[in-house]
């Protein structure tokens, strides 16, 4: 028995019945909490989805991926937006030839300081984590959409 209910069973059984509706009331506030700060919670799906090759929002291409190596171009309209290339276990997110971001080890690093987790990435983009990484990085920096 809860301390609440014990001491309103020794004061009688309607000082007990009030209690369990007071801890009623407690537990019914706390599931109310957990919903409401769930319902503000992010989305359980990525706003964008890799299909192959493309990067699409709503069914409709956005960007293209192409491969080489273990880099990755992000192109849009035909245009490079920007390049993840390959350097020893890390990889450099460039934009024009200038190292914006670096992807290693499951983290993304802007100036050598953690800017964010791959993880962070694949909740906006469903593709693979160095992918996902590399366009979230594009969109930080405003390159992208």
């Amino acid at each position: 028995m809860h301390l609440v209910q014990r001491a309103a069973a020794a004061r009688g059984s309607r000082y007990l019945h009030l209690a369990r509706e007071l801890l009623y009331a407690r537990g019914m506030k706390k599931l109310l909490v957990a919903v409401m700060l769930a319902s503000f919670a992010a989305p359980a799906y990525a706003e964008y989805k890799c299909q192959d090759n493309r990067v699409e929002k709503g069914g409709s291409t956005q960007f293209t991926i192409r491969r080489s190596g273990g880099d990755i171009t992000v192109e849009k309209g035909g245009s490079t937006k920007g390049k993840a290339v390959q350097r020893n276990s890390k990889l450099d997110v460039e934009v024009g030839g200038s190292t914006k971001a670096t992807i290693e080890n499951g983290k993304i690093y802007k100036g050598g300081s953690t800017w964010a987790s791959v993880s962070d990435a694949q909740r906006k983009f469903d593709c693979d984590g160095n992918v996902a990484a590399t366009l979230w990085v594009l969109f930080q920096i405003g390159v992208l959409p």
